[in-house]
Order: structure tokens, then C-alpha cells, then sequence
């Protein structure tokens, strides 16, 4: 990514982002906690986009160069951490869960003052044994390569709701059927029906932040009927989509 900013130590505070705000391509030496308090979190490396509702951070290793997008009015906590302090042993941006607890701890440390009192330093120790214990979580848009895969996942990116099956986007991206789901496997780490899940729910929690009625994203985004969505939306996030934005 050209014009990369540096910032050497990851900032441990919150900000507010309005709708479609960007924070463009950065790195810093230290890790960093990403956590959406409200809103919809996106959060883009040149490997892919990573995506979180307030049931999820995205954790953001040392050395990664990369770009912040709000859906919605976003309340963004930032939490920085020496790279020598990596509960999980992550070297990849991945999504956490975050659960009642841990959401306040995130929202305590973020607020300040940021003064390494004894208080706010007990406060830190118990952050991140919550962090040892939150699952992670399959929240990603992988990047293809390849010129055919990104020409079948550009055609979806435009329109989540194409129902066409495989075979006919990739005879309209000039591919084989096979071919196009082998690459699916080896580059996105994931099969088709898997990765088109992915880009439905990644739009719906755009459209939901947006406050457009969940039978309307339930249409715009490809599900056959509100229900399948609630029932797709609910076992991902472990709530339902009319619940979103009464979250913060």
C-alpha cells in the first residue's frame, strides 16, 4: 500500500467515526485491539478484509500495514500492546470473540485516564487473560489473486443477491467450474458456498448499520426469506439482525 503511515506505538484510546469514514493505511511497532463499541468495524490489509460487530474485535499484529472503514456511526476503541505481550500467539490479523466481560474491560482500559496506576494496571492483567480465553472467530473476506477468482468474487462484491451458481459465473469469467472451486480452496481458504455465506453476512452488517429493515437487507442480500437470514445471521454472531444496533 503506498503512502503508508508509521506510527511507532499503537495509541490505547477511542474514537468516534462517522459513516463511511476511513483511517487510511497505516502500521505500527505494537499490536493492537480493534473493537467497535457500535457500529460496523472493517478493517483492510492487502490479504483481505476482516469485518466485527460489537460481539467481536479484530486483533491487529505489529508490522501490519493496515486501513480502518466505519458502517454506521462507529465508536472505535483502540487498545495497543507491546510486541512482546501476544496473549494468543497471533502474527495474522484475526477476529476474537468478545464476550459481556471482556467488552467492559475493553471499554474501561479505552477510556482513560491513561496513567499506569496500580487500578488501571490489574485492570490490564485481567484484559488479557479474557484475551487467552476469546475463540477466534471465521470473520474474513480473503483477497483473491488470481484474475478469473477475482472476477467471479468482483461480480458478488456488486451484487451479494446473484443467485447464479458456480458454473455460471465462471462461464461468465471465461473458467471452469473446478478450476474456479479449487482456487476458492487454495487461495481463500474456504469453498464457494462458504465464501459467498462470508460476502452476504459482510453486507448485511453493512446494510444494518445503515438501519435498513432486516427484510430488506434479507432481499438485498440473497437469502431466500427473513427467517434463513436471522437463522444464517444469528449462528454467526449469537444474536439476531433486528437486535444490531440496539447493541451499543
Amino acid at each position: 500500500m503506498p503512502d503508508v503511515r508509521h506510527t511507532p506505538v499503537a495509541p490505547t484510546r477511542t474514537q468516534a467515526l462517522a459513516p463511511g469514514e476511513r483511517i487510511d493505511a497505516h502500521r505500527h511497532d505494537d499490536h493492537q485491539i480493534v473493537y467497535a463499541g457500535s457500529g460496523v468495524l472493517a478493517v483492510t490489509t492487502e490479504a483481505g478484509t476482516w469485518f466485527a460487530p460489537g460481539t467481536r474485535a479484530i486483533w491487529v499484529p505489529a508490522g501490519c500495514v493496515h486501513a480502518h472503514r466505519a458502517h454506521g456511526h462507529l465508536d472505535l476503541h483502540l487498545l495497543g500492546l507491546p510486541p512482546d505481550t501476544n496473549p494468543l500467539g497471533l502474527d495474522a490479523p484475526t477476529v476474537l470473540a468478545v464476550g459481556p466481560l471482556l467488552r467492559e474491560l475493553i471499554l474501561a482500559y479505552t477510556g482513560g485516564p491513561h496513567r499506569d496506576t496500580p487500578e488501571r494496571l490489574r485492570l490490564r492483567a485481567v484484559l488479557l487473560d479474557q484475551l487467552r480465553a476469546s475463540p477466534q472467530q471465521p470473520v474474513q473476506l480473503p483477497a483473491p489473486t488470481d484474475p478469473r477468482l477475482a472476477a467471479v468474487c468482483a461480480l458478488l462484491h456488486r451484487d451479494p443477491a446473484d443467485p447464479r451458481p458456480l458454473a455460471a459465473l465462471a462461464a461468465a469469467a471465461g473458467a471452469g467450474e473446478r478450476t474456479l472451486s479449487r482456487l476458492f480452496r487454495r487461495e481463500l481458504g474456504m469453498t464457494f458456498p462458504q465464501w459467498r455465506t462470508q460476502l452476504r453476512l459482510f453486507h448485511a452488517l453493512r446494510l444494518l448499520a445503515d438501519d435498513v429493515p432486516v427484510t430488506a437487507v434479507a432481499h438485498r442480500c440473497g437469502w431466500a426469506s427473513a427467517s434463513a437470514f436471522i437463522d444464517v445471521f444469528r449462528h454467526a454472531f449469537g444474536y439476531t439482525p433486528g437486535t444490531h444496533n440496539r447493541r451499543a
